[in-house]
């Protein structure tokens, strides 16, 4: 929803939130549901009403459970029946440096004292993480804070140790140290959002005083739209590519009238300072694992030019794929789609045409879309739309475009033989299949936040949940890598199966679309039984549970030779096999293991 999007009006959100969320529900998008505890140290109900909005727009549908006024502490410490009960997926902590109650103003106060309270005020943060993490295992999102409004040693506030810009600037430090060492801890990074808002503004005295709101509720929606980015990206829903438009797009001109000379890139304009700056910002975005493509109005080969400039960052090694030509850009998009098997949803287009903005955002559901006008404005909206938001990152994803490229490599490989099979042999595919390990774990949870299209049963797990499955011998769980002679593509396929006597029940089977149609299924397949098989495991069952994206698989165990033992009217379907007479069903992949089982 465009009204949802950066940069969006905080006014009209604010005074519409009933009849937005209305349109919303309305819509009929298919959403994960989620439960959100918010542990308040200020006022919370309208952060709650309005984060809402932004992620049932982002695809999640929560349900919120709100401490008391300024209960945070005692919520986290001591808990309670209700917050029990209400079992969080992710628990929230909303402070602000209104709620910094240990740090007192002396003069008199040596470094000691100082560094004492400092310690003690983090020590009660702490507190609340380590009590949240025993109870309930989840995701903790907590904010840094904002500056304040005052400077009561003016200058010297940020250098001497006794001033509060000092003390908060050390704590937030410190809190992002935490970060760093734990894993499913994020910061809501409101030292950052209330400085682009201006503190003056955001330091509302009077909502202070009289309800108790910690901000200008108008700081309300870019406070809460931030908040919503780490949440959906916790929970899976990034985008996954960039795909960029490249006249007066990435550089300024029409690279076929004017040439490779005459477009604005590099040093010598203001302008040309924009475009290479834009292109530098994405180009970064390849090392977080997004994909970038080119998707153009121009002669390929006047693209290409463009793209060779002497002083372009980015060069058409950069792109996972170049269309340029002169077909409808929505037709395109779904080109690129198709040839490297990912959805046109998880993509961003980035146009600075109005027109072309709108035929993309029409025609391809689910697209982003951001408005972007002039190139002074580009990386402030992409960013602040918080697409492509990072919460965790693994060793695969900087050579994430890399991969693509070379499964494009592969393709036209394949186009050389008449029979699918030597073509499959030609690959000289090796695969490392095996239990999890704690190298892979956080790669393993990534993936099953990723994977829509070939996902069986579309669980999501978050790494405590993951290491809380790794660590119980009632799973098999394993994982397969799968390289070839045109590179490795990393981990890309998942399996966890929960033994129940002599069966297992498979919650979880997935896989990268990147590796369709090369046995990987299979091989994961044989692995699978040969692990039932020394675990003394007579009968596998199998799970479908339809969704928009995953109707690709709804015949795989069918495939497998699986027998379907009921299907739904919503499309679920259960099967069953029996471990006895099954035959290895890889023929064209090298497996490998080190014994995990």
């Amino acid at each position: 929803m465009k009204t949802l999007s950066y940069p969006f009006d905080s006014s009209y959100i604010l005074k519409k939130k009933r009849s937005i969320k209305k349109e919303l529900l309305a819509s009929g998008t298919g959403r994960i549901k989620k439960k959100i505890a918010v542990l308040g140290g200020s006022t919370t109900n309208e952060i709650v009403n309005i984060l809402e909005l932004f992620l049932l727009d982002q695809g999640i549908e929560p349900e919120f459970y709100q401490s008391e006024y300024a209960q945070f502490w005692q919520d986290a410490v001591f808990g309670n029946e209700e917050l029990s009960n209400f079992a969080p997926d992710i628990v929230y902590v909303h402070t602000t440096s209104r709620n910094l109650s240990l740090y007192d103003f002396s003069m008199s106060a040596s470094e000691e004292q100082i560094n004492e309270m400092l310690e003690n005020q983090y020590r009660h943060f702490e507190e609340v993480w380590t009590n949240v993490k025993e109870k309930f295992g989840c995701p903790v999102i907590q904010n840094n804070f904002e500056l304040p409004f005052y400077r009561i040693l003016g200058n010297k506030d940020a250098t001497d140790i006794h001033g509060k810009i000092s003390f908060i600037r050390r704590l937030n430090e410190k809190f992002a140290e935490y970060a760093r060492k734990n894993e499913n801890f994020y910061i809501n990074d409101i030292n950052f959002i209330s400085a682009c808002y201006g503190l003056e503004k955001w330091h509302d005295t009077s909502a202070w005083y009289m309800y108790k709101y910690a901000m200008d509720t108008q700081a309300i929606p870019e406070f809460a739209y931030n908040l919503s980015n780490i949440i959906k990206s916790v929970f899976g829903k990034n985008r996954k590519m960039l795909m960029l438009d490249l006249d007066n797009t990435l550089w300024g001109g029409v690279v076929g009238d004017l040439g490779q000379q005459g477009i604005e890139i590099g040093h010598e304009t203001g302008m040309a300072e924009g475009y290479t700056e834009f292109q530098r910002y994405v180009k970064a975005h390849k090392q977080l694992g997004v994909l970038l493509s080119v998707n153009s109005k121009n002669d390929y080969e006047n693209a290409i030019e463009g793209l060779k400039h002497p002083d372009t960052v980015l060069t058409p090694d950069d792109f996972v794929v170049i269309k340029a030509n002169w077909d409808n850009k929505d037709r395109n998009t779904e080109a690129i789609a198709e040839e490297i098997s990912i959805l046109p949803d998880s993509f961003v287009f980035v146009d600075d045409n109005p027109a072309e903005r709108n035929i993309v955002s029409e025609q391809i559901s689910g697209i982003a879309v951001p408005e972007v006008n002039s190139v002074e404005d580009y990386i402030k909206t992409i960013d602040r739309n918080g697409y492509f938001e990072l919460t965790s990152y693994t060793a695969d994803d900087i050579k994430r475009n890399e991969m693509y490229r070379a499964n494009i490599q592969r393709a036209g490989a394949e186009k050389k033989f008449s029979d699918y099979g030597e073509y499959l042999k030609s690959l000289e595919m090796e695969a490392y299949i095996d239990k999890f390990d704690d190298v892979a774990l956080a790669r393993i949870t990534q993936l099953t936040n990723k994977s829509n299209q070939f996902n069986l049963t579309t669980k999501r797990y978050t790494l405590n949940e993951m290491e809380d499955v790794f660590g119980d011998d009632k799973y098999i769980k394993i994982y397969g890598r799968l390289a070839d002679k045109f590179g490795d593509n990393g981990i890309v396929s998942v399996v966890i199966g929960r033994i129940d006597g002599n069966e297992l029940h498979i919650d979880l089977w997935l896989m990268s679309c990147r590796v369709l149609k090369r046995e990987m299924e299979y091989a994961m397949l044989d692995r699978l039984v040969e692990i039932c098989r020394k675990k003394g495991i007579s009968v596998i069952n199998g799970y479908y549970y339809k969704t928009a994206k995953n109707a690709m698989v709804k015949d795989l165990f069918n495939d497998f030779g699986f027998e379907m033992t009921s299907e739904n009217e919503n499309g679920d379907r259960t099967f069953r096999m029996n471990v006895d007479g099954y035959e290895n069903k890889n023929k064209s992949i090298n497996v490998k293991n080190n014994g995990g089982y």
